[in-house]
């Protein structure tokens, strides 16, 4: 099984089930970014470890070597509170199911890394060695180190490669040492569940769509739309071409209703009577280009074909059709790759002011504008490459931070509080509540802001507010550098791809790279140097 393929696996074991969803309930007058991160460090921390019990309840050790060192089976009657393991671990379960899909698989050699602690210092380094040699393994590095908490034990990194089966065997035996007070295993070539998977590519997008998305064909009965059988199915049409769009399909052309356009002409009109003295010079200006190419009128809903076109032309960014239902973390993933996941729907003819879910109307007026500036995709695209390989508490943080700015975020000009917010820009109500002396302003501080509370009830006491998109933009590099993921990724914009910077030889390319575009930069410099002559 090749390194994706496991990668892969290890996503779809751990996988989340269900989204947040109105089967589950939520009591929100809109669904939020931030409580479908939430409910899904919840649905995962229960997944995973149903999924840990389960593999752990399935194994009976039998694969351990019936001549273990004697000090391994006196291990047997240590007491419970013993600072051994107890059961499998999240990377014996991977590599557990891995030797489960065949002769192949079980023979395949593993490279791995032990992390021990050793009670009895070189003595039982010693027995480790032997027990390695005896499962036909081979040390690759060995380093020690005098225990923290203990000068009288060592702590061993100890890289081995043997096959799966030898490796889980060894694993085992060691877990069972009294001689051995922790034992960790770390995969390489993504064994280990503690190595996340996430899309390198934007075809890979896919993948994420049709694993966490679901469609609900039952709305919520405070939906505006729950009584309209006319509405919900043609929600449910729209939901059915979204789920079938593939990495390079064209973007499927909805034919609108005049309902829908007269809806959709009702917000407009209002976004256009107040973005002037309300929005961010950026989202005006943005604006202004789309009514000039006939984008932006009145009378017709945009096509997201249309509306991508005119994202790539300006900053790279392009429109994804999406069901409506995406979880935090894919979400997030797309803005990696400067892909916009987009609905396509349209909200009730009964109340075309609000919307308790994202519509094509909030996504049109509300987003694509700032996508088009290049300050704003960048600290898009940022977001969604912090996400990548992040916790599920770092993933809530991410939406907080992505709520507070991207949806609901305030920004300052010539000392004058202006809207840049989506959910601000689509949605009159809560842009003038925004805008008044109700709501408390804050400074926008990502470590501040990430913690924050939503208010999903009604509308925010506490909006946040950028100095600009630059200084927006410096203050959640610095914040995002602090984070636990232990590598740093880039989008590389020639292959589409988003590589990991995990070796010398990456770095290297990174560097040339650089080089030659510090060197058209110098090269300009001089040339606006030289005098000009007539």
């Amino acid at each position: 099984m090749t390194a994706v393929a496991a990668a892969q696996k290890n996503r779809e074991m751990f996988a989340i089930k269900k989204s947040y969803s109105i089967e589950n309930g939520y009591p929100a007058r809109r669904r939020s970014l931030v409580d479908d991160a939430r409910f899904e460090t919840l649905v995962v921390k229960q997944t995973k470890q149903s999924v840990l019990d389960e593999a752990r309840l399935r194994s009976n050790d039998s694969s351990v070597d019936p001549e273990i060192d004697a000090d391994e089976k006196q291990s047997q009657k240590v007491s419970e509170n013993s600072e051994n393991d107890a059961g499998l671990t999240e990377e014996e379960v991977v590599l557990s199911n891995a030797i489960a899909e065949g002769p192949e698989a079980e023979k395949a050699l593993q490279r791995a890394a032990l992390i021990l602690r050793l009670r009895e210092g070189m003595n039982s380094l010693s027995r480790v060695l032997k027990s390695i040699e005896k499962y036909q393994g081979s040390v690759c590095h060995l380093e020690t180190r005098p225990n923290q908490n203990d000068n009288n034990q060592l702590d061993a990194l100890i890289k081995v490669e043997m096959t799966r089966v030898s490796l889980l065997q060894l694993t085992r035996s060691l877990r069972q040492s009294s001689s051995l007070g922790h034992v960790t295993l770390i995969g390489e070539d993504n064994i280990s569940a503690k190595n996340p998977w996430f899309p390198r590519h934007a075809s890979e997008l896919d993948n994420c769509n049709h694993l966490m998305t679901k469609y609900e064909r039952d709305l919520d009965m405070n939906h505006p739309g729950f009584a309209d059988k006319e509405y919900r199915a043609r929600r449910k049409d729209i939901a059915e071409i979204a789920f079938a769009y593939k990495y390079g399909d064209a973007i499927p052309h909805i034919e609108y209703c005049e309902t829908e356009n007269k809806t959709w002409g009702s917000v407009f009109n209002t976004v256009l009577e107040l973005k002037p003295k309300h929005a961010c010079s950026e989202y005006c200006r943005v604006f202004k280009l789309l009514q000039e190419e006939g984008i932006f009128t009145a009378e017709r809903i945009p096509q997201l074909e249309e509306m991508s076109n005119f994202l790539k032309r300006h900053t790279g960014f392009s429109l994804r059709p999406a069901v409506g239902l995406l979880t935090a973390r894919d979400f997030l993933a797309s803005l990696a790759f400067r892909i916009f996941q987009s609905t396509q729907y349209v909200r009730h003819k009964n109340t075309p002011y609000h919307t308790p879910e994202p519509d094509c109307i909030h996504e049109l007026l509300g987003h694509m504008p700032l996508l088009a500036d290049p300050s704003f995709a960048q600290f898009s695209q940022e977001i969604g490459l912090a996400s990548l390989g992040a916790s599920d508490a770092e993933i809530e943080k991410l939406s907080t931070v992505y709520w507070f700015t991207v949806e609901f975020g305030l920004c300052k000009e010539s000392g004058v509080v202006k809207a840049y917010g989506a959910g601000l820009l689509s949605a009159y109500g809560e842009l003038l509540h925004a805008l008044s002396d109700k709501p408390e302003l804050r400074p926008f501080e990502p470590a501040v802001t990430a913690v924050q509370p939503y208010q999903d009830q009604e509308y925010q006491p506490i909006y946040y507010v950028a100095e600009s998109f630059d200084d927006m933009k410096d203050k959640f590099r610095r914040w995002v550098s602090a984070m636990s993921r232990p590598f740093e990724v880039r989008f590389n914009p020639h292959t589409g791809r988003v590589e990991v910077l995990d070796s010398v030889e990456k770095l290297e390319s990174l560097v040339q790279q650089l080089n030659t575009e510090v060197l058209h930069l110098s090269n300009a410099i001089n040339k606006m140097k030289l005098p000009s002559y007539q």
